[in-house]
């Protein structure tokens, strides 16, 4: 869990604030102070340690509460986009889609999404025509049939043998006709 979710855990009065030191692994001195930080700064007042600037984009921390405390009590039946819709219509308050859709997780209102899965998954490579099943393999060497090494193909030759398909197609002759 990160800082931040925790401070918002505690703010949300989910946790009280010694909870969020444990589990932070800070002494509730240290808690206290960063909980001062972020009333003041937000979460820039956590990170960049920019007391004196205030970010000019930072979210108040009365307007944070109030917004975790309509989610709580009011609307807690809505999805995270619903709740935005909300706060912007009829509440008048005009912060970003991504920090609510942040922000009521981390302050565990709202259940996590699930992580999404890999788009593509490599395959593992096709070993090369000239190596055996095996992964024994030493570049050029033909392996024959029982496993012994037959010979070793030229530069030009493995070339060739890599162009060539793995399993030709039969003749038409030898085909079974049913």
């Amino acid at each position: 869990m990160k800082v931040q979710e925790v401070i918002l855990r505690a703010m949300a009065k989910r946790i009280t604030w010694w909870q969020a030191a444990e589990i932070v692994g800070i002494s509730d001195r240290w808690m206290r102070r960063w909980r001062e930080r972020y009333q003041e700064f937000g979460y820039d007042g956590l990170f960049d340690k920019r007391r004196g600037k205030a970010s000019p984009r930072r979210v108040p921390m009365a307007l944070a509460e109030q917004v975790l405390q309509f989610y709580r009590e009011k609307y807690f039946d809505l999805n995270v986009l619903h709740f935005h819709q909300k706060l912007v219509e009829e509440h008048g308050i005009r912060l970003s889609y991504t920090w609510v859709k942040l922000a009521l997780p981390g302050a565990g209102l709202v259940a996590r999404e699930r992580k999404r899965g890999v788009h593509r998954k490599r395959r593992q490579r096709r070993p090369p025509l000239d190596e055996p099943p095996g992964g024994d393999h030493q570049p050029g060497r033909v392996v024959g049939e029982a496993g012994q090494g037959v010979g070793r193909l030229g530069r030009h030759q493995r070339q060739v043998a890599l162009r060539r398909p793995r399993h030709p197609p039969e003749p038409l002759d030898r085909m079974h006709h049913s």
